[in-house]
């Protein structure tokens, strides 16, 4: 069913956007369990196979209804623009066993024999220790499925957020949520998000609070609603460029190579997609100061432009490094 979320004066005021390494390693956690639709992460599945089959994952597949509510302190809204997995994870380490026990009895009265399951009694029985359980199986699947790749999800969660920041900023609300996803549509002071996953209410209005937007790989091809009250309401939406996140770079032509260089004219083929020297470092196999050296010539040459975003500085082609690279 469709949820309207209405804004008041001081809700315009108050939406901003986050990443969340902890909400991402749950999403891929959520993709190995999709029987279908994995679409982009086909190569990322591939790869994931053998450490996955290293982790029993039930107890947070448990809590994973498709439909249905996954527990919110199983990755609370980011209170910074980008924190580190260990503070998040801190966090929900640190919950407290009075909520996760009404969060988890809640999910698990949406699937029908979960709550009476052997694994659901377990853990509800014991709900602090329930909370470590979950808290140390995250972990062990963040450093096996998604910590190899963050530097590269991270590089285009930011490159996401920076094109949205510019589009609010010359459109307004109107522009950002018109480009945001199909199922998000904005209309007279409310932002509706159609098909969604599960129908436990229908509409949230934001008191001020505002809406916090969260660009994720692992979510698509969905719009997800997040986090009830106390929690900042959430929209959890498919970031720009997944498409080509997992794919080889495109290979310079020969003439490219003579002009630029084998390494430089790499990079420039490889900037499909704004990028940091560290992630572009990680994905040609080079040290990040040759990468810097190599970024530097480009930009001065006219080929690339740099921006900053937060603690990285974020590299992108020009027109001409457009036309160069094509």
């Amino acid at each position: 069913m469709p949820l309207h979320m209405r804004f008041g004066t001081d809700d315009l005021l108050r939406c901003r956007f986050a990443l969340s390494p902890l909400c991402e390693t749950h999403e891929a956690v959520r993709t190995l369990r999709r029987t279908e639709r994995h679409g982009y992460h086909q190569a990322w599945l591939r790869r994931s196979r053998e450490a996955a089959a290293g982790l029993d994952l039930r107890p947070l597949w448990l809590f994973m209804p498709q439909p249905g509510y996954t527990p919110d302190f199983l990755g609370r809204p980011p209170a910074t623009p980008s924190p580190t997995f260990a503070e998040e994870l801190a966090l929900m380490r640190g919950t407290d066993p009075a909520l996760a026990r009404q969060e988890m009895a809640t999910s698990l009265a949406g699937t029908p024999g979960a709550a009476e399951s052997a694994l659901g009694r377990e853990l509800m029985a014991d709900p602090a220790a329930a909370v470590q359980r979950l808290t140390d199986l995250t972990e062990r699947a963040w450093h096996a499925l998604l910590a190899p790749d963050w530097p590269r999800l991270r590089t285009l969660l930011e490159a996401d957020i920076a094109y949205r920041s510019r589009q609010l900023a010359t459109g307004g609300l109107r522009a950002l949520f018109a480009d945001l996803h199909p199922d998000l549509v904005w209309a007279e002071g409310t932002l509706t998000l159609l098909n969604r996953r599960g129908d436990f209410f229908q509409e949230q209005r934001l008191a001020g609070q505002g809406v916090l937007l969260l660009p994720s790989v692992f979510a698509w091809p969905n719009a997800v609603s997040g986090f009830a009250e106390p929690w900042q309401p959430t929209v959890i939406y498919p970031a720009r460029g997944i498409g080509g996140l997992w794919q080889t770079p495109q290979a310079p032509s020969g003439a490219l190579v003579r002009l630029l260089g084998r390494h430089r004219s790499a990079i420039l083929c490889a900037l499909g997609e704004p990028a940091s020297t560290t992630a572009l470092a990680d994905r040609h196999g080079l040290a990040p100061s040759s990468v810097s050296a190599h970024l530097s010539v480009l930009r001065d040459a006219g080929l690339l432009t740099s921006r900053r975003h937060g603690h990285q500085v974020l590299y992108e082609r020009t027109a001409l490094g457009i036309a160069l690279a094509g």
